[in-house]
């Protein structure tokens, strides 16, 4: 038995002082008045002791695979270097977010192509009985315009390779980019040619003519996880009438939506609503959207996602706290329980309860940032770090 001592201990509603966190193997024992004798102990030194954080959407690993545009690296390599950091960032269970797109107008990425999807779904499944550091799961985008991405979809599914499905509509003139100079802007980052308007209207002739996925696909596509109980996202939801077909699609979250107004409304027809922890420290969307913050303090937003910067989950949790006076535990479930629910994977994890998954950190903080000191998963220390203080003997001045 391993315990937990001196240190605070965070439920969803309180911040527990004085107690002993005691961990059977791979599990949460209890919370005791002291470590029984004989215990293997591991000192907090005051810090908190979180659970460990859910990313529901991520797509940093497309950043490790390919550092440079010209400059692929090896799949599995990224992979188990990307889970050293997500690691000293308390992330325990991460779902990689990989998109099917059929056209990418936002850069040639080389995991986005349709062949490495296979390969990245299939690692994911290798690296579930490999040795590992934290939990990995395959969230797979579907943007709609991507006919293709049917029959893909089935066959990752039939063969239990999926974890997590989201559809997408990146049409410009609607949800994301409802704002079309945004759209232009956004591509534009990717490729120069975008500003030279006949090439910008040439691509918004391509999207005004181009097919996509019927409602008779994606249900079938949604039903199919549904019976597999995976959980079902829309993305960038922006009017009611898009929340009542996903209803009947039988989505079950809402990623990203446009704005306070919808955000509310999915909130009301019990979608599990989901916003960018990068919103949060930034104050604000990237694209003008929704501020996160907002929406947490309205109660319409049930958990974070580091989208597309892991860094941002711990610090999320504090801006939260400090800056819009979000109770600590509340602001820390946005990380844990929230997407725990949303990802239907909250009979184990989320949250510090006996019998849950021994899935911990313990953060301090230092120097006015919170840190990671240790990450424990399956009750088994993954991560330690030990800060230093004072100058270095050998500077000169």
């Amino acid at each position: 038995m391993l315990a937990l001592i001196n240190g605070l201990i965070l439920t969803p509603t309180e911040v527990i002082k004085g107690k002993t966190l005691l961990l059977d193997s791979s599990r949460i024992a209890g919370i005791a008045d002291a470590a029984p004798e004989g215990c293997e102990l591991l000192d907090a030194e005051g810090g908190y002791i979180f659970p460990g954080f859910i990313d529901t959407h991520s797509d940093g690993i497309e950043h490790v695979v390919l550092p440079r545009q010209s400059s692929p690296m090896d799949f599995e390599l990224a992979l188990r270097a990307h889970e050293r950091m997500l690691a000293g960032q308390g992330i325990t269970t991460m779902y990689h977010s990989i998109s099917l797109y059929a056209k990418n107008y936002f850069g040639i990425k080389e995991i986005r192509k349709q062949e490495n999807t296979f390969r990245f779904a299939e690692l994911i499944k290798k690296h579930r009985n490999n040795q590992r550091l934290i939990r990995h799961r395959f969230h797979l985008r579907i943007e709609l315009d991507n006919l293709n991405a049917f029959d893909i979809v089935k066959d990752l599914m039939e063969r239990d390779l999926v974890h997590a499905i989201s559809f997408m509509d990146h049409t410009p003139g609607q949800g994301q980019y409802r704002d079309i100079e945004i759209y232009r802007k956004a591509i534009s980052a990717y490729d120069k040619n975008a500003m030279d308007n006949d090439a910008f209207n040439q691509i918004m002739r391509e999207h005004q003519t181009k097919s996509k996925l019927s409602f008779e696909q994606m249900q079938i596509l949604a039903g199919m996880a549904a019976e597999r109980g995976l959980p079902v996202a829309s993305h960038d939801d922006d009017t009611l009438e898009k929340l009542r077909l996903n209803r009947k699609l039988g989505v079950t979250s809402s990623e990203f939506p446009i704005t306070m107004e919808i955000a509310e409304r999915a909130a009301e027809m019990g979608f599990s609503v989901t916003a960018g922890a990068p919103n949060v420290l930034r104050g604000g969307s990237h694209s003008g959207n929704m501020s996160a913050a907002e929406g947490v303090l309205a109660g319409c937003v049930h958990s974070l996602c580091s989208d597309y910067y892991t860094i941002s989950m711990l610090q999320s949790a504090f801006v939260l706290h400090e800056t819009h006076g979000v109770p600590l535990p509340k602001a820390v479930d946005l990380l844990t329980g929230g997407p725990a629910r949303a990802m239907k994977i909250d009979r184990d994890y989320g949250t510090i309860e006996a019998g849950k998954k021994a899935d911990l950190l313990i953060v301090k903080k230092l120097d006015g940032y919170p840190a990671v000191l240790h990450t424990l998963v399956d009750g088994i220390p993954v991560f330690a770090a030990q800060y230093r203080m004072g100058a270095d003997s050998d500077e000169h001045s």
